[in-house]
């Protein structure tokens, strides 16, 4: 590994965007991490090895993974639809939908953050203060009435309302809280020590906070732009070598069996050129076969990318706790290391 290159250009680009997270590499069982800026800026506190971040939709693997589990044990199947699993009254929702659709983007529900309606993610908590989202089942005034957008089995569009939904099938068929089953079955099982869907007003130590660019340079907290606590669709937090664990975990059967860890890591649908959605996330696909899996999130003050190569054997991850720069710091290491992306 070009290690000393990759942290040389990692720099130049941190000066250049100001970024501020920590950024992790793994290939062939070599690995390192830089850190970057402060995790409490006031204090000048800066962000080390073991700084915990959010990463917004980058969670939403979670969610996936645990529905897998429950179909392994004859819970659920991907045809199952959602209507047999809730008794929650959607009164304008397609009796049709399954949870493949809801994997898969693919279930036309209303998204409660359509991103072609709102830019900015805090208009969502102008009538419904942000501190009382703390449960899954609080964000159903915000789509349970609402109209389909499309039709079931339509074609992919990123829906954040779908994995609300799936984590309130978790929820009912594991009889379980939603992040109680993720601690349990997914953060220990991977051994990941230092991650947790925390309470913004509960936080453990060494958690970084999020910050949001305002005008004039200044920055601001984003402890009133984002849910309370982490939901089905995104806000967990880890450290990057909790997320070289998560990689390690899944990768080597120990969070799924081999059969199912493929299906979740199979291209399901199509979104755009070479880009396919599988119920693990995004995918690059080339000549038929996956070169690569693509993790992301954005939240103000919260900016997560990860990739892993199969065929290099080669793992990213980067967590921010800004609202840009994680996918530039990414970069930076593809270009060092592969010939082409």
């Amino acid at each position: 590994m070009r290690k000393q290159l990759i942290i040389e250009k990692l720099n130049e680009k941190q000066k250049e965007l100001q970024f501020s997270g920590n950024v992790r590499v793994i290939q062939n069982s070599d690995s390192f991490t830089c850190n970057f800026g402060y995790a409490n800026l006031p204090e000048k506190l800066e962000n080390k090895a073991h700084t915990r971040f959010g990463i917004a939709s980058g969670s939403k693997i979670f969610t996936a993974i645990s529905i897998c589990q429950l179909v392994e044990q004859g819970k659920l199947a991907f045809d199952t639809k959602l209507n047999d699993c809730l008794a929650i009254d959607f009164l304008y929702f397609d009796k049709n939908i399954t949870i493949h659709h809801l994997l898969t983007h693919t279930s036309g529900v209303p998204d409660y953050f359509d991103e072609d309606v709102m830019e900015d993610f805090e208009e969502l908590w102008i009538d419904r203060p942000m501190y009382h989202i703390r449960n899954v089942k609080d964000f159903l005034p915000m789509f349970q009435y609402e109209k389909m957008i499309d039709k079931v089995d339509s074609a992919f569009k990123y829906n954040n309302t779908g994995y609300i939904l799936l984590g309130l099938v978790i929820e009912a068929v594991s009889g379980m809280i939603f992040s109680e089953y993720i601690q349990k079955n997914i953060f220990e099982s991977a051994k990941m020590a230092d991650s947790g869907y925390f309470s913004l007003d509960l936080l453990p130590s060494n958690v970084a906070t999020g910050y949001v660019d305002e005008p004039e340079g200044i920055l601001k907290s984003n402890v009133f732009s984002i849910p309370a606590k982490g939901s089905p669709d995104g806000g967990a937090y880890v450290s990057v070598e909790d997320m070289e664990c998560f990689w390690e975990a899944l990768l080597n059967y120990q969070l799924l069996t081999k059969p199912m860890t493929e299906l979740l890591l199979t291209p399901q649908v199509h979104e755009e050129d070479d880009y396919f959605y599988g119920y693990g996330g995004f995918m690059k696909v080339r000549e038929q076969k996956v070169v690569k899996f693509v993790q992301m999130g954005y939240d103000p003050g919260v900016n997560y990318h990860s990739v892993h190569y199969p065929h290099d054997d080669l793992t990213i991850i980067v967590c921010s706790n800004k609202s840009s720069g994680a996918f530039e710091m990414q970069n930076v290491v593809e270009q060092a290391l592969l010939e082409q992306d």
